[in-house]
């Protein structure tokens, strides 16, 4: 049974990503022009929209239900979710840089630069905690609350 999500974000890229990705359009045309020059604006019309479909297809999803906390493929369930915390702006960066510690596991994308560290409470997890990029870390961390506190009420 599927449970609906207390919050859903998809981490595709910015439209700063998109932008520059029409740079290939002109790139894979000048190096079809002495070719045909029909098959340099269909090959690069296709490169462009399949590298759209590339960032969209791959781009994880982070999402939390009352089953747990779900980060691309990976999962926490509520009794592995310790303290939460949210960072942004150039305590985001430290996080995902200087302070980061080489044992813990990491969702990052580059145009999403907010994170939430998620400590373990399993200690049998050689991971410490998570950190995982997110558009809205207030969110995602009331949502990962309420689904430890429901936890604790059971």
């Amino acid at each position: 049974m599927t449970s609906l999500p207390l919050h859903r974000e998809r981490l595709t890229p910015t439209p700063a990503v998109y932008i520059a990705t029409i740079l290939v359009i002109p790139a894979t045309f000048l190096v079809f022009l002495p070719i045909n020059v029909a098959a340099g604006i269909i090959v690069a019309a296709v490169l462009y929209l399949g590298s759209v479909a590339a960032f969209i297809g791959t781009s994880p999803v982070v999402q939390v239900t009352p089953d747990g906390f779900f980060a691309g493929a990976a999962r926490l369930t509520p009794d592995e979710i310790g303290t939460v915390t949210t960072y942004t702006g150039g305590d985001a960066t430290q996080q995902r840089g200087p302070r980061l510690d080489a044992r813990a596991w990491t969702l990052f994308r580059g145009w999403v630069h907010p994170v939430v560290k998620i400590e373990l409470l399993d200690e049998t997890d050689p991971a410490p905690y998570w950190l995982v990029s997110t558009r809205h870390p207030d969110e995602l961390a009331a949502a990962l609350a309420t689904v430890t506190r429901s936890k604790e009420g059971a």
